[in-house]
């Protein structure tokens, strides 16, 4: 995954507070992969909020209903692959990211 910075982004904790990592929406679908344990395809408010957690950020719960309210465009209460770039302003203020969609 060829992902810029100096930002470990895995599973068990993206840290390097300050420091913007810079990856494609695949690779961002790549990493959030991870997180959704059930392998149902979708990431829902627990799986979002063990990835809060892995970036060490407070007030998981708050935050993943947040993420997912913000994302959730047909209300059944996870995230689809065609509801993933609704995720992406949410990920950059939450994660530190910046994604990169194609035009």
């Amino acid at each position: 995954m060829a992902i810029t910075g100096n930002c470990n982004v895995n599973k068990k904790g993206a840290s390097n507070a300050g420091k913007q990592t810079e990856m494609t929406l695949a690779q961002f679908r790549e990493w959030l992969d991870q997180f959704d344990d059930n392998k149902d395809g979708c990431i829902s408010e627990e799986e979002l909020r063990e990835a809060v957690r892995s970036s060490g950020k407070w007030f998981t719960s708050w935050r993943s209903r947040r993420g997912i309210r913000s994302a959730d465009a047909n209300g059944n209460g996870s995230i689809d692959s065609t509801e993933i770039t609704k995720l992406i302003p949410f990920a950059e203020k939450t994660f530190g990211f910046k994604i990169l969609v194609d035009q």
